[in-house]
């Protein structure tokens, strides 16, 4: 016997809410769309989705409704007129924001009997619906285990925990250590292409590094020692890196290369000296960070 599929509505058209509801439909859902400008939906209609009238048609078409909108201010301006019909049923909502509004929308839907999951995207639409692509929730329990089957359809779903900030908050931590990785990548391709290197051959040997050394043998091995709050700095102190930072300072000026991010980490470094872990190892620059004192 076929197992019924859960109906779903998805508002919002952008590039990823299209996504996400091809998605649902090549899974099998029963999917209605709905987006405040008309004019997106004729794609995904042709692949088998219903274009509701309005919002509120859209949203008591379906027992979910998962939303991909720019943030939490556009989800209460789409679903305003659409709040009675919601009741009972469960909103999805798939946006960026800060812990603090996850909190606030979660108060929101429980006053009108909303059920409501908060969410993060971690993947470009292309890889939306693949294996591997990763999706985070936090929030109710209940509403995650009740549709784990339907978000599956989307990605692999990873469920954090039943704080409703913790999705938003992942989502800005791993967006912070991308931007910051790939500004780093970019300083270095333009440090070796200062001598004709072509960013294509660095990226090989670069990557054949980074994986290895700095992620399975710093990232991974220092995560403990900043649970416990232990910095050792035998195999390395803060002021042996300070040596290391000069140096890439100095060489991005010497090769004509704008040096502000190795500045800006050579600074941090001498705080964290000044602020006594001189001896610590790197670290033990979280201790900064983690105050606000840098």
């Amino acid at each position: 016997m076929t197992e019924k599929k859960t109906s779903v509505t998805v508002a919002g058209l952008g590039p990823m809410g299209a996504a996400l509801a091809a998605a649902l439909l090549d899974h099998g859902h029963e999917v209605t769309v709905w987006n405040r400008s008309p004019g997106k939906a004729a794609p995904l209609v042709a692949q088998g989705a219903r274009e509701a009238d309005g919002v509120a048609d859209a949203v008591s078409a379906s027992e979910v409704t998962v939303v991909c909108l720019a943030d939490y201010d556009a989800l209460y301006s789409a679903l305003a007129p659409a709040e009675e019909a919601l009741r009972g049923r469960v909103v999805v909502n798939l946006n960026s924001g800060t812990p603090k509004e996850a909190h606030e929308t979660v108060r929101w839907a429980g006053d009108r009997g909303i059920g409501y999951l908060d969410g993060a995207i971690m993947v470009p639409p292309a890889l939306v619906g693949q294996p591997g692509s990763v999706f985070l929730y936090s929030g109710s329990a209940e509403v995650f285990d009740a549709h784990r089957g339907t978000l599956a359809a989307l990605g692999d779903a990873t469920y954090l925990g039943t704080d409703p900030g913790l999705a938003v908050l992942y989502n800005t931590a791993l967006l912070s250590l991308m931007y910051s990785s790939m500004n780093g990548f970019l300083h270095a391709a333009a440090l070796v292409g200062s001598a004709g290197v072509p960013a294509t051959e660095f990226t090989e040997l670069a990557v054949d590094w980074f994986l290895p050394s700095v992620v399975d043998g710093i990232l991974k091995a220092e995560a403990p020692a900043i649970d416990k709050g232990e910095y050792p700095g035998d195999f390395g102190s803060l002021e042996m890196n300070l040596t290391a930072l000069r140096h890439i300072v100095d060489t991005s000026e010497e090769q004509g290369v704008d040096a502000e991010i190795p500045l800006r980490n050579k600074e941090l470094t001498e705080k964290a000296i000044a602020a006594g872990f001189g001896q610590s190892s790197y670290s033990s620059m979280i201790e900064l960070l983690k105050k606000g004192a840098a």
